[in-house]
């Protein structure tokens, strides 16, 4: 994966089950602060979007693949990319990895929906969404 954004992170005690072993949510946790994260860090402003249009965006699905576990007190990094902006829904990718040995852990493909508030009724994402995709796919040379 050419990722867009890295989020390391320390496995802790309450990210694991009795066995030390990481469970599904907090997976799905380290995908959201990566994909919160990496969308400020490329321009992608939900907080304003929010408060200025009163558009909302909602996840519409998440595709979840475990490889192999990760361990209480393992580092880790969550890679993420944004893999494609259509009219009104975007699609994210990432992967979680031991820094030790890099092995995959797991694979996540999220779909989100841009929705107006209060009616619920999906709308187009705004170009410059486009713009940041087309940028990031000249910078890896896709």
């Amino acid at each position: 994966m050419n990722a867009l954004y890295i989020l390391p992170y320390q496995v802790m005690y309450y990210d694991t089950d009795c066995g030390g072993v990481v469970h599904n949510l907090a997976y799905l946790r380290w995908v959201e602060e990566c994909r919160t994260k990496m969308s400020a860090a490329i321009g992608i402003d939900w907080a304003r979007l929010a408060k200025e249009e009163n558009k909302h965006c909602v996840l519409v699905s998440h595709e979840v693949h475990y490889h192999s576990p990760a361990f209480v007190a393992d580092e880790i990094r969550v890679l993420g990319c944004v893999e494609s902006v259509e009219k009104s829904s975007i699609y994210f990718n990432f992967e979680v990895r031991r820094a030790e040995d890099d092995r995959l852990c797991v694979t996540v493909r999220q779909r989100l929906a841009l929705v107006q508030a209060p009616q619920g009724r999906p709308c187009r994402i705004p170009m410059e969404w486009h713009k940041i995709v087309c940028a990031q796919s000249q910078h890896f040379g896709e």
